[in-house]
Parts: structure tokens; C-alpha cells; sequence
């Protein structure tokens, strides 16, 4: 550029130059002319083009290919699918739920945990973890073990949803607590769904491996001569999740020690209980479940030393072994199983459960015969046997976000045998003394095909977000030995103010609770005229009638802290023909009659408490139950104790003004630490139920480890204390109506456990 800025220059001042001289020329001389030409610019030589230099090749090593995944094993897949099956089985267990839903029912619940954390565990009898229960009453075995709001027996109990029908009244428990996955009591205004039963229904779910394959086996024992081995184990096949347990139970204090002694005499008992539950998934929106549960026990009934002989039997003499009340030897056997096939649907909006479910129960007291005439005046060899067959089904319909319609219906039919074969000494009724004759031999029979029928429709209608009501109502007919039905209304109001921190509740249900068939049936009282097994009084046979009632129910539940709760609920109930039962006479079997007008009132506060490794829960209840007017069996009493009765009101015999229990579980450094305890005001006693036995209260404690051993699944080891304090108190005295013999509370025990996993 700068090459040609000066050649520019060059020409330009030549071309001036050439100008300025032409015309100065011209004015003086003129000149030739002088062309200056711009020298030619030499033109650089063009650079060298040199080669670029290129950089190296760059060694790139050949990918490697990805390594091809290892298939999985056949244990992974089956794993898998097995994991696949448990959250389906889940699924379905919440569509279950949701079907039997108790809005606006009181429920105080029980996972599997709280169980195992109790002293004893699961090897503690489900009537124990009952205990623990607001308003849960302990009573004998003889008179069913517990009682809830004061009612003698009318406790329904559900699996999976699916009512287990009524068995035969005896000591035996076919529920074993190691199978329970949770456990609700419900009380107060129960749904339309809940019927016959109602006092209060034990809902239970049963527990499933939530693993492809878990189990344990393990013994339990130590006083008493106890000694109680037990298994279980779930798993999958295929589609189809399963879990079984089974134990066996046995010591030297079958049933309640009718003394104070620590040891009772002849009493012994020998217990088998099975559980199966098994549940295949069909397709994505139905399932079939199976359950199925065995028990079979043999009870030594225990004496009480020192008896006088009351009547005279021929052939034995006053130094005779069979004058001795300690050398009695009466038997109880008795036989419980059950099963339950269910079928569970979903479609479209409907979620569907049917089920088939039966039952057999029998129980046979044997006497010892000769020294039960000697000291009762009759020996009587009793059976009892029920065979039940029925359906239930139960759908939920959601209509839509405020309405969810629930329907079913529930039939069973059931085959009752009577036995009582009785021997018995003859009687002048007018001078009052035994009269000098052979025994006599007197058989009363009775069978019985009765049918029990009830259909409901109910709408959980949610009005706002914080309030809900469910209403409906329930048909229940019954052909028994009373043939008669009811139509129960039923309304409950479920409010949040406040989320899920506050929830209050309040309904009325009218209810329906036939009689048990098994201890209902007449009895021959004319057979027994003028002999020493007479009864007390007149021969009135009046058929035992179902109870209707009336329960009106409010409680709050309130969250205070975080794992904090406190509960507080009041009821109260009117009856007419209210049902009870009591044991008349040595055999340890019940008989049902009936008060004309009853009142049952009361009032449960309870709390939990639960945060970290602590937990710790208590209940307070008090209560009150009277009743006038017996209306049928007027037979099993005394003509003063009718009159009475008939124009005063008298407390029920298992009527408990206050009942408490409370417990705590700690866990520390991996080992648990527990202890429960339970409080009694005492049942009724004495003359017409008018006094009450002595206060009590039991404590009890436990402490348990896991260990991990090497090469090996850990084993659980456990120690436990039942009645710490050794506290000696009656449950009952052998006073009261319908109460026969003392029974007491079980002296110290001290058991040890020890558990190795699966």
C-alpha cells in the first residue's frame, strides 16, 4: 500500500511541474518538453509457500465395548416377582379397608410391634393384650375372660373384614396373637355394617411376610410348669403370599386357681393352636383369600381343698378318697376351628368382597362321678356342639368426592347339640331332706337348626372438608328358639376443626344382639322335680330373647405434642331385654337369660405417647351397668332372689365401676425394656350383687434383646415377670349371681423365651 501511495506522488508532481514550465515557457522561451515518468515499482517475489506442519496422529485406543449385563439369577427374579406380589397384596389389603371402613366408630389400636413389645410378646393370650384397652375388664375364665363397657360377652371378632361366627362359650381361645399384623377394637356407634355383635367388634388384620421369605421358631416357659413352643413362617409362590403359625401351650395353671396358693391343685391343661392364611392374586383387580384356624384343649378343673360333703351316696363310705375335694378329677375338652374362603373385586367404582365362611365348636365337661353327687348332689356330663355355615358380603360404591355407598348382607345357618346327662339323688322338696334311693339317671337333650340373616345400606356423605356423616341402616332377622327381627338405624358425626389434630364424634345407633343358640337352649325342669339337681325355685323356662338397645356416643381425640394424643368419650345405653350369662352349678359352663330393662353408662379417657425409642400409653375407665326384671330361665333362681329383682334395679354381676391399664417400652441400645399393668375396682359380689370384691392392681415387666450370630440370623432372647409385686387378689369370690367358685389372680411367675429367626 505504501508503494502505491508513493507512485501516486510521483505522478502528481510531475504532472505539475510539466504545467508551472509550459506556461512559464510561453511567457519567456519555450523549452522541449520534459516528460518525467514514474519509475515501475520491481514487484516483490511472491513468498515461499511452505508446507503447514502437521501435528501427529492422535492415538485413539478402540472403545471398549460396554461389558453385557450378568442375567439375573433365578433367586432375583424370584425375589423380585416376589416383591412385585407384596405391594400387590398391599393394594388390595387398602381397597379391603376401605370397603369396611368404621366411620365414626371409637377404635383404639394395636400394630404387631405394641404386641412384641408387651411382657410375653406374642406368646401373651389375646385376651391379656385386650386388657390393655380402655375399658377392658378382666374377669374368670369360666365367665369369658373380659368384658367391654360392662357387657358380658356380645364382643364380635373379625378377620380381614370376614365376622367369625359365635362358637361354643368355653375357656379356650382359638386366636393366637404372633398372627396378628394390627388389631383395632371398635366400640360406641358402629357403622351399619357392623350387626349382631356390638358391645364392641375386634377387627383384625391378619399378618403377612412383608419379605419373599420370613419366619422364626422359638420356646417360651418357666413357671407354672409352662412350657410353650411355637413357629411361623410366610413367604411367596408364585402369586400367592402365605403365613402360618402354630403353637402349643402347656402348664399346671390351666384355668384360675380357685385358692390363694401359689400352685393350684389339679390343674392342668394341654393346648394345639393353628393359623394358615393364605391370598392369590388373580388378575390386577381381584384376588382370592384363604384363613383357616384350629385349637384343641384339655382342661383339668381345679379343686379347692377341704370341701364338707353335703349328701350321702350310697356306697361311699365317710373315709372314701371321693370324700376328699382335693382328689376331684373333672375334665374339660373342648374344640375350636374355623374357616374362610374370600374373593375381593374391584370394578370400576365398586370394591367387592365375598366370602364363605363355617365353624365348629363343641365343648365336653366330664365329671368325676360319684364325689361330685357327694359334694353338689349331681354329677352332669354336659356337651355342647355348633356347626355354622354363612356368607357375608360387603361393597363400597363411590359415587362421587362427597358420597361413598356401602352395602352387604350376611346369612348362617347353624346346627346346635344339646347333651346333659346328669346323675342325680332323689329329694323330699316338702321336709327338705335327701331320701335313701339309688341314683338316678337323667338325660336332657336338644338340637337346634337356627338361622341368622341381615342386609344394610349406609352413605358416608362429606359435607365439608372438616365434616362428615355416615348414615344407614341395617335389617337383621333371626329363627332361632325366638323367631323375631329389627330394622337399626344408625347416624354418627365425624368433625375436624382444625386438620387432623382435633376430630370430634357423636351419633346414636339403635342395635340388635340375638343370643348365643348354644347357651340358649330350654331345659327339662320338670325332669329334675324332687331330686337334689332341682331348681332353686320356680320351674319357669321362659326362652332367652335377643337384646335390642339404644347407645348414644361423644368423644374428642386430640393431638397435643408431636407423638402425643389424648382421647376422652362418653356413652350411654338403654336396654331392653338385656343379655347375660352365668355358671349354675360344678360344670364350668355358662347359661343365658335375660333382664327386662338395663341402663350402661361410662366414661374412658386415654393417651399415647410415642417419640423415638419411647413409648408409653393409659387408660382410665369408669362405669356403671344395672338391670331389674328377669325374664327368662327364671328356673336358675331363687324365689326371694326374683322378687327382689323384679321391682329393684342390681348391678350386673361383671359389672367394674373403675378399670385402668397403662404400660411403656424403651428402647435402648437394642435392648427393650417394657412393662403393663392393669387396675380394678373390683366385680360384684355377695347377696344380689350388692357388695363388690376388694380393689387390685397387677404389674408386669419384661426386658428382651436381638443378637446377631455369626454366619447365622439373630435370635431373640426375652425375660419377663408377671405379677411383679406378687399381689394375691380375688377375681371372683363364688358370691354373686350366676357366679359358682372363687377364682384368683395368678401369684408371681417368672418365664424366660428365647427365639431364632428364619
Amino acid at each position: 500500500m505504501r508503494t502505491a501511495v508513493r507512485a501516486g506522488l510521483l505522478v502528481g508532481s510531475s504532472v505539475l511541474a510539466s504545467t508551472v514550465a509550459s506556461n512559464w515557457s510561453r511567457a519567456q522561451t519555450e523549452l522541449p518538453e520534459v516528460k518525467v515518468t514514474a519509475p515501475k515499482e520491481t514487484p516483490k517475489p511472491a513468498p515461499k509457500k511452505t508446507a503447514a506442519r502437521k501435528p501427529p496422529p492422535r492415538t485413539v485406543a478402540a472403545p471398549r465395548p460396554a461389558p453385557k449385563p450378568s442375567p439375573p439369577s433365578p433367586e432375583q427374579i424370584a425375589a423380585q416377582a416376589a416383591e412385585r406380589v407384596i405391594q400387590q397384596t398391599q393394594t388390595f389389603d387398602q381397597q379391603r379397608d376401605f370397603i369396611t371402613r368404621p366411620s365414626g366408630a371409637n377404635s383404639y389400636e394395636f400394630t404387631h410391634q405394641q404386641i412384641e413389645d408387651m411382657p410375653g410378646g406374642t406368646n401373651t393370650p389375646l385376651d391379656k393384650v385386650l386388657l390393655q384397652a380402655p375399658g377392658v375388664t378382666q374377669d374368670s375364665a369360666a365367665s369369658g375372660l373380659l368384658h367391654v363397657r360392662n357387657e358380658h360377652g356380645n364382643v364380635a371378632y373379625r378377620f380381614n373384614g370376614i365376622m367369625l361366627p359365635d362358637g361354643v362359650a368355653g375357656f379356650g381361645q382359638v386366636l393366637e396373637s404372633s398372627f396378628i399384623g394390627s388389631m383395632a377394637l371398635l366400640t360406641g356407634v358402629l357403622p351399619a355394617q357392623y350387626g349382631l355383635r356390638t358391645a364392641a367388634v375386634v377387627d383384625i388384620r391378619t399378618r403377612v411376610p412383608n419379605t419373599p421369605g420370613t419366619g422364626s421358631i422359638g420356646v417360651y416357659g418357666g413357671s407354672h410348669e409352662q412350657i410353650t413352643p411355637s413357629m411361623e413362617y410366610g413367604g411367596v409362590i408364585g402369586k400367592t403370599e402365605y403365613f402360618a403359625v402354630g403353637r402349643y401351650w402347656g402348664n399346671d395353671l390351666g384355668i384360675e386357681n380357685p385358692t390363694p396358693a401359689r400352685q393350684a391343685i389339679h390343674d392342668n391343661t394341654a393346648q394345639g393352636r393353628a393359623f394358615a392364611y393364605a391370598s392369590t392374586i388373580n388378575d390386577d383387580s381381584s384376588r382370592t383369600s384363604i384363613m383357616s384356624g384350629y385349637w384343641k384343649g384339655k382342661f383339668q378343673i381345679p379343686n379347692t381343698p377341704n370341701q364338707p360333703p353335703n349328701f350321702a351316696v350310697a356306697g361311699v363310705g365317710p373315709f372314701d378318697p371321693a370324700n376328699n375335694s382335693a382328689s376331684l378329677n373333672e375334665t374339660q375338652y373342648e374344640t375350636n376351628v374355623f374357616g374362610v374362603l374370600a374373593w375381593q373385586k374391584t370394578i370400576g367404582n365398586w370394591d367387592v368382597q365375598f366370602a364363605y365362611f363355617n365353624r365348629y365348636a363343641s365343648v365336653h365337661f366330664a365329671p368325676d362321678q360319684l364325689p361330685d353327687m357327694v359334694f353338689n348332689g349331681v354329677a352332669s356330663s354336659i356337651f355342647r356342639g355348633a356347626f355354622t355355615n354363612g356368607v357375608q358380603t360387603d361393597a363400597a360404591y363411590r359415587l362421587n368426592d362427597a358420597h361413598t355407598i356401602r352395602t352387604g348382607f350376611t346369612s348362617s345357618g347353624e346346627a346346635t347339640h344339646i347333651n346333659n346327662t346328669s346323675s342325680t339323688l332323689p329329694f323330699d322338696t316338702a321336709s327338705g331332706t335327701q331320701l335313701p334311693s339309688p341314683i338316678l339317671g337323667i338325660v336332657d337333650a336338644n338340637s337346634k337348626v337356627g338361622w341368622l340373616a341381615g342386609v344394610y345400606l349406609q352413605d358416608e356423605w362429606r359435607l365439608t372438608e372438616q365434616l362428615t356423616v355416615n348414615y344407614g341402616a341395617r335389617f337383621d332377622q333371626m329363627w332361632q328358639y325366638v323367631n323375631t327381627n329389627q330394622v337399626s338405624p344408625r347416624i354418627n358425626f365425624v368433625y375436624k376443626p382444625w386438620g387432623e389434630a382435633t376430630t370430634l364424634h357423636a351419633g346414636y345407633a339403635r342395635y340388635f344382639t340375638p343370643p348365643n343358640q348354644s347357651l340358649s337352649a330350654p331345659t327339662n325342669t320338670l325332669a329334675f322335680a324332687n331330686t337334689t339337681a332341682a331348681p332353686p325355685g320356680t320351674l319357669q323356662d321362659s326362652p332367652v330373647l335377643p337384646e335390642r338397645g339404644d347407645v348414644w356416643d361423644v368423644g374428642i381425640v386430640q393431638k397435643i405434642l408431636p407423638g402425643m394424643e389424648l382421647g376422652v368419650d362418653t356413652y350411654y345405653k338403654i336396654a331392653h331385654d338385656l343379655l347375660d350369662d352365668g355358671q349354675f352349678g360344678q360344670a364350668l359352663v355358662l347359661t343365658a337369660f335375660n333382664y327386662e330393662r338395663a341402663e350402661n353408662y361410662g366414661v374412658e379417657v386415654s393417651g399415647k405417647y410415642n417419640v423415638g425409642a419411647f413409648s408409653m400409653y393409659g387408660n382410665l375407665a369408669w362405669a356403671v351397668q344395672r338391670a331389674t326384671n328377669i325374664v327368662s330361665n327364671q328356673f336358675l333362681f331363687s324365689a326371694a332372689d326374683l322378687a327382689y329383682i323384679s321391682d329393684h334395679y342390681v348391678f350386673t354381676d361383671h359389672a367394674q365401676t373403675y378399670t385402668a391399664s397403662g404400660g411403656m417400652a424403651y428402647n435402648w441400645n437394642g435392648t427393650k425394656f417394657s412393662a403393663d399393668m392393669i387396675y380394678g375396682s373390683g366385680l360384684r359380689a355377695s347377696e344380689l350383687n350388692l357388695d363388690h370384691l376388694p380393689a387390685y392392681g397387677q404389674v408386669n415387666t419384661g426386658v428382651s434383646r436381638e443378637i446377631a450370630m455369626p454366619g447365622e440370623k439373630p435370635i431373640t432372647v426375652r425375660f419377663d415377670v408377671i405379677n411383679v409385686f406378687d399381689t394375691t387378689y380375688f377375681i371372683r369370690n363364688g358370691t354373686g349371681i350366676g357366679v359358682f367358685s372363687n377364682q384368683f389372680g395368678p401369684r408371681r411367675g417368672y418365664f424366660v423365651g428365647i427365639t431364632q429367626k428364619l
